[in-house]
């Protein structure tokens, strides 16, 4: 079954080979000629379902920009995206080319990650689609999200391409095309954002930033002011991870275990495949978050966290802490983080437990970090200047 599985995988694509062939000329002209239409939006976010773009889109629509969010299928974690398209099986193949049409159509700008815009999983037509969009006259902001920029040989981190290794095996059979689509979008992108650990992986990039994602603080903040952990009751760590291996969840679950057996009031709450909505309220009724201990760098889930005043467990990594401070970016002590390790997170676990009553200055420095950077006003502030860089203004200041 498997093998048959696998052949009719390989017979898809010499199919789809023939689709992107017979779509060729009806997408050249179709991008040619929406040079010609009166785009109705400034900036289009998509087609990948990342709850990075709901976000993105509230921080542009701040500084006066018509956006929405496209996507060609959903995933667990929101469905809160502007157009869904999906077709019936046996369609699917061309969400791709419709979604394009559409965005030529409608988008003076597009945002979307280093796997390429709605044509970005095509078999033929993710090589050509820099040139419709120079052909459209649509702008293109490319920013990294993990997997579209990781070609492992370029990472220092061997702990990372373990965990990788175990979590995502056909990763590797992917490596060539991530770099090529790298290579693509880094030289035809009219501008490209870095940050995080993506640094290891880019040669080049227009906007440094920590990290693009960006906190609607308004939305994500504490329902009163911070409280140390109540006495008599353990102290309540959560850890959400969608990638085990890749977030260290065994090394959290091994300490958490150790602790308890050693006496130390402490519990572990594990929440995985759960809408973004209900993180917030299990946030909520825990003390500590439980980030990552691989990665090297925090991302959305420790920001959600830190927005809500509650500290954060998570492995940063010297070398990218040095940097960024060294690029004028990050202050010498002023990441919130709890920095911890696989060798570490015990102990640093066993300080919070038994220090309760650290926990609620560590949250509020770390909701005061988030509003520093991560704010739908930071954000929009670094893509409103992006943006006029590129010759695009908001169309609520031409309105």
């Amino acid at each position: 079954m498997i093998q048959g599985s696998a052949f009719l995988r390989r017979l898809r694509v010499p199919v789809y080979a023939l689709v992107d062939l017979t779509l060729l000329v009806p997408l050249l002209a179709s991008a040619l000629l929406s040079r010609l239409a009166v785009r109705p939006y400034d900036v289009g976010l998509g087609p990948e379902p990342l709850v990075n773009h709901v976000h993105h889109k509230r921080a542009l629509e701040q500084r006066r920009y018509r956006v929405r969010t496209f996507v060609n299928h959903t995933y667990y974690i929101t469905e809160n995206f502007d157009w869904k398209l999906r077709l019936p099986p046996g369609l699917q193949y061309l969400t791709h080319a419709l979604l394009f049409v559409a965005a030529c159509w409608r988008f003076r700008c597009l945002y979307f990650s280093f796997r390429g815009g709605p044509l970005g999983a095509t078999v033929l037509l993710w090589r050509l689609e820099p040139f419709f969009y120079d052909l459209a006259g649509v702008k293109t902001v490319v920013m990294p999200y993990g997997s579209d920029v990781q070609n492992l040989l370029h990472t220092p981190n061997l702990l990372l391409r373990d965990a990788i290794a175990h979590d995502y095996p056909f990763h590797r059979h992917g490596r060539r095309r991530t770099a090529a689509r790298l290579d693509l979008w880094t030289r035809r992108a009219d501008h490209v954002i870095a940050g995080c650990d993506w640094v290891d992986y880019l040669y080049h990039w227009d906007t440094l930033l920590l990290a693009h994602f960006s906190i609607d603080t308004d939305e994500w903040k504490p329902a009163g002011p911070p409280v140390a952990a109540a006495a008599g009751r353990p102290l309540r760590v959560l850890h959400a991870p969608n990638h085990r291996a890749i977030k260290g969840t065994a090394h959290f679950v091994r300490a958490v275990e150790e602790l308890r057996q050693e006496g130390v009031a402490i519990e572990l709450v594990i929440a995985e495949r759960v809408p973004n909505e209900r993180i917030r309220d299990l946030m909520a009724q825990c003390d500590v978050v439980a980030d990552q201990l691989v990665i090297g760098w925090y991302a959305l889930f420790a920001l959600e966290a830190m927005a809500l005043e509650k500290p954060v467990l998570c492995h940063i990594r010297a070398d990218l802490r040095r940097f960024y401070i060294d690029a004028g970016l990050l202050g010498e002590d002023e990441l919130p983080v709890v920095d911890c390790s696989v060798t570490s997170v015990k102990d640093a676990l066993r300080r919070l437990a038994l220090a309760p009553d650290s926990l609620p200055a560590l949250g509020r420095r770390g909701r005061a970090f988030v509003l520093r950077h991560h704010s739908l006003e930071a954000i929009g502030a670094a893509f409103d200047r992006i943006n006029r860089s590129l010759g695009l203004t908001p169309s609520g200041d031409r309105a």
